[in-house]
């Protein structure tokens, strides 16, 4: 008996295991198949809104003078008096005394020449009054048709050419008496000073470059694209200044950003062979007069910005708008996304200008997406924060 309960017993174990095991298996619920779900995209989007835009055509440049002069000196001569703007960086007027020479020796030099002058008349005095003795003579005691020796004709013309001559010295004489004085050809400033009180200087000598302050111009170089959306003086005549393109000079000044207003005057005569750039010149003027807060000094880096022309009827989208260059994505009112071609009018930094028949209000995409499909299913972030006003649907026959 011992020994077939230890036989039995193990077998009546697993017998029992196997069946609780089978009961268990039986009684347990089978997993039901679902379909994966799909997380749908979440984008940020903006409503769409006709506009106008004004175009404004960026650009930037250095300040430089519209008229720049070397002051040389016409005479010889020792410095004797300089005014007190003659430096660097002084201010003057038209017509104000720059430098003077020594005028000692040309002073007495036109007197010699005066007296010249008057030896002369004298001299033509006494020829014309022994022609007329001649003639008178001939008339009375002569045959035939005289000479112009014996009428002394050769003498008088002589006589008056000398005259001629002494006047011609005489005004030489004054020109250079009033030469040595220096005065200034237009109001402007002193950029360099290369003479002093004192020294000796020779013809053609430089003494000072100045440069004219009623005007101040800037190159400004614009690239091909961006000639259509300004209207440029190309023309060889001068136009109305009031009807050119505005131009807004700014730049960084003692910490602060400054601007100047200015207009585009003219176009250089040439693209640059290496920029393949046109060349604008921007005028401000008096750029060191009363109105401007800063002056607009010379060689001060500016950037400009040209008024260019205004566009109707445009969407203003940001740059990440923008899908394939000339594509950008449509929510419909169920939130399924839509390809839209768009005309691409312009881009700037931030913004694309475009036009397209998308209705007003339709909601475009400006956050990125790695996949997308006409058709598919988003999700608008900016519908979950505030929905104010139902999208106009995108025209689908427009897009066709």
């Amino acid at each position: 008996m011992k020994t077939l309960l230890k036989f039995l017993l193990p077998v009546i174990v697993l017998a029992l295991g196997a069946f609780g095991a089978k009961k268990l298996i039986d009684s347990r619920e089978l997993p039901q198949s679902q379909p994966p779900r799909i997380p749908v995209p979440q984008v940020a989007t903006l409503e769409a809104r006709r506009s106008e835009y004004q175009v404004q055509v960026p650009s930037q440049g250095t300040v430089i003078p519209r008229t720049e002069s070397q002051l040389v000196v016409e005479v010889s001569g020792r410095v004797t008096e300089i005014s007190p703007q003659l430096i660097s960086g002084g201010f003057f007027n038209e017509g104000e005394m720059l430098l003077r020479i020594d005028p000692r020796d040309y002073e007495l030099a036109t007197a010699q020449a005066d007296l010249n002058v008057a030896a002369a008349n004298r001299r033509l005095a006494e020829e014309q009054a022994d022609a007329e003795v001649a003639r008178k003579e001939w008339e009375r005691m002569g045959r035939g048709e005289p000479t112009a020796l014996t009428l002394r004709e050769p003498q008088v013309a002589e006589a008056k050419a000398n005259l001629i001559s002494a006047q011609a010295m005489l005004e030489r004489a004054r020109r250079d008496l009033e030469r040595t004085t220096i005065l200034a050809p237009y109001s402007g400033r002193v950029r360099s000073k290369s003479v002093d009180l004192g020294q000796f200087v020779n013809l053609g000598s430089p003494v000072a470059t100045i440069y004219a302050t009623d005007f101040a111009e800037v190159r400004l170089p614009l690239a091909d694209e961006e000639l259509a959306f300004v209207t440029l003086p190309f023309g060889s005549k001068s136009e109305d200044y009031k009807n050119q393109p505005d131009v807004e000079l700014t730049a960084v000044f003692a910490g602060e950003r400054r601007s100047w207003d200015g207009k585009v005057v003219r176009t250089e005569g040439e693209i640059d062979p290496n920029t393949r750039m046109v060349m604008v010149i921007a005028q401000v003027i008096e750029p060191y007069g009363p109105n401007q807060e800063v002056p607009l000094a010379l060689g001060m880096f500016v950037e400009g910005s040209i008024t260019g022309h205004r566009l109707e009827d445009v969407f203003v989208l940001p740059r990440t708008a923008l899908r394939d260059g000339d594509r950008i994505y449509a929510l419909d009112e169920d939130d399924r996304l839509h390809f839209v071609d768009v005309d691409v009018i312009r881009r700037e930094r931030d913004m694309a200008i475009v036009r397209s028949e998308i209705g007003e209000g339709t909601r475009v995409v400006i956050s990125p997406l790695e996949i997308a499909t006409d058709g598919m299913q988003v999700r608008d972030l900016s519908n979950d924060a505030d929905r104010t006003s139902k999208p106009a649907p995108v025209n689908r026959e427009t897009q066709e």
